[in-house]
């Protein structure tokens, strides 16, 4: 076993005050309030299209999950520069807002995988966001141009005062010759990657523990727990938050054993999309509740 992960802290970010303010906002004003971080995304839209509002024909209106982020105490949302623009008005100062800047569709093969711009910090500063996401794709043929883009977005967050998300997916026909986009070698340095080009957060998602040789050593040697395999992407991270991802639609307590895990790992927090928002409003309620019990006891 791993030895434990201290949690970082907003303290050890060294940020300035810009990012400090909004920061402070997003773990200790809103959500669970207690130096945790509870995100609701619904960029599905863009990233995925339609398909995923099928299993809750509500949730392709963005009013539902506004009101889930507000009635569900979420420490905040993150979503496009249309859904912002056109639906944040009534929510803005009661929900912090996390403007996703950049963004593709899945129509295309990820083996380029790119995301070009679509707003900007200057954008989200005058929607009103506590801050902003990236999406990077560590190991794709363009990373060279997705590098050069995140490097302009992190110098504009440090200049407004923005702190900076990213979404650090590997991506590409190398990562899939190396064990896969969720493979703990592929994880592993998306964590990394993101704590070097100056992310304040990085969002993944749980490695894969798996033996498989395709990995470069010495990852298909590694006898890890998924809690210790979390762990030690949390370490990778080093002085950048951790936020796991929900993925996909799981059942209540394989969410629940999951966010568990990943908090007793280190990470700062959880940010679940279609695992909440695909069900009917009260049930999304009823499972956000069970969320903020459990976060309760990773307060700092």
């Amino acid at each position: 076993m791993l030895t434990k992960v201290r949690r970082p802290t907003l303290d050890d970010l060294h940020v300035g005050p810009g990012k400090r303010a909004r920061l402070h906002r997003l773990l200790y004003e809103y959500g669970p309030a207690n130096g945790t971080l509870l995100l609701l995304p619904i960029d599905q839209g863009l990233e995925h299209g339609p398909v995923d509002f099928f299993d809750n024909p509500d949730s392709i209106d963005p009013e539902f999950q506004y009101r889930l982020a507000l009635e569900g105490k979420y420490s905040g949302i993150a979503l496009h520069y249309g859904l912002a623009s056109k639906y944040f008005w009534p929510y803005a100062g009661k929900i912090p807002l996390v403007l996703k800047i950049n963004g593709k569709t899945n129509i295309p093969s990820d083996d380029e995988a790119f995301s070009p711009m679509t707003a900007s910090v200057e954008d989200a500063v005058r929607l009103g966001a506590d801050a902003v996401g990236y999406t990077l794709y560590v190991g794709s043929p363009r990373q060279d141009d997705d590098i050069a883009q995140l490097t302009r977005v992190r110098e504009d967050c440090d200049r407004f005062g923005m702190p900076l998300i990213v979404w650090s997916y590997p991506r590409g026909k190398a990562v899939k010759e190396k064990g896969g986009q969720d493979s703990l070698y592929a994880v592993d340095y998306a964590a990394r990657v993101a704590c070097e080009l100056g992310a304040d957060v990085v969002k993944l998602n749980v490695p894969k523990v798996t033996d498989s040789d395709k990995q470069p050593k010495p990852y298909p040697t590694e006898q890890l727990s998924e809690e210790d395999a979390i762990r030690k992407v949390v370490r990778s991270a080093g002085r950048t938050m951790v936020l796991i991802s929900g993925g996909s639609k799981i059942g209540d307590e394989d969410l629940l054993h999951k966010a568990r895990i990943a908090m007793d790992a280190g990470v700062t927090g959880l940010i679940f999309g279609r695992n909440v928002w695909q069900r009917r409003f009260d049930d999304a309620m009823a499972i956000t509740r069970r969320i903020h019990e459990m976060l309760a006891g990773y307060g700092a």
